[in-house]
């Protein structure tokens, strides 16, 4: 069953889509990618996975995403880290383990910084991350845009990019790369202070599997498992992916358990 929770202050306030499947610790809670929601083929194989093994998930939509109330055409970056981690903080009773797809790959890095600082109780124990797309409102949006298209973003505030997983194209705004400023991580080191494992398809054009291994560069001091699909797009959606994002999770909540105990 869905639920919602208030998040936000005055004109920000919104409602989010949190669904909940109840099971044994640490919590698994999945952070879904740019425009995509927490019922996609991923978030279900993560419910099937979370069913069979009895295990916790909590899945949710970002603002302008899915169920949730707010504008898309408004939302940012910190928003969506807001989302995050309000649900974190409402509904984890321990470390948890994030497992973030693109977008939701750097939702998932930012939220761990954070926690670290704020709630280090809190602080994820375990990141899965697939196709992580750290910094890419800069590096992957913000710096491949023509020079015209880019004096057009900033100009009108705001310009549709087609996309190969929609008849909808997408839309981005220039307060979403303004703002993608405040997040950026690449260039300096990043301590998570937790193991982290990258699922990355060497086929993916929207987050070149370089760009994923740049960021496993950045985690000097973390365990670090990087899987390369030779023949894996940005998706991976396959079954015989999904199959491997369960198993790597599997390990991953294993790892969490054996530390804890």
């Amino acid at each position: 069953m869905t639920q919602f929770i208030e998040v936000g202050q005055g004109s920000q306030q919104r409602q989010i889509a949190v669904s909940i499947h109840e099971g044994n610790g640490p919590a698994v809670i999945w952070l879904c990618g740019f425009l995509s929601s927490m019922d996609s083929l991923k978030g279900q194989a993560m419910l099937q996975w979370a069913q069979q093994h009895h295990r916790q998930l909590i899945r949710f939509d970002y603002s302008g995403h899915g169920q949730s109330g707010g504008e898309f055409s408004t939302s940012s970056v910190s928003l969506w880290l807001e989302d995050a981690l309000a649900v974190i903080t409402r509904f984890a009773k321990t470390r948890p383990v994030l497992v973030g797809s693109s977008m939701g790959g750097w939702i998932a890095t930012l939220a761990t910084l954070t926690l670290r600082q704020r709630k280090p109780g809190l602080a994820p124990c375990g990141l899965v991350l697939i196709a992580p797309a750290i910094d890419f409102t800069e590096r992957l949006v913000w710096e491949r845009l023509p020079p015209e298209i880019r004096q057009k973003l900033l100009n009108e505030g705001e310009i549709s990019l087609p996309s190969q997983y929609s008849d909808q194209p997408y839309r981005i705004t220039r307060h979403l790369i303004e703002d993608g400023r405040n997040h950026l991580l690449l260039g300096r080191p990043i301590e998570l202070g937790c193991p982290v494992h990258i699922l990355q398809g060497m086929l993916d054009p929207d987050v070149p599997w370089r760009h994923s291994a740049e960021f496993a560069e950045h985690l000097g001091h973390d365990d670090v498992i990087t899987t390369l699909i030779r023949d894996g797009d940005h998706r991976l959606s396959r079954p015989e992916d999904l199959v491997r994002l369960q198993d790597a999770v599997s390990e991953m909540v294993a790892h969490a358990s054996v530390s804890a105990d």
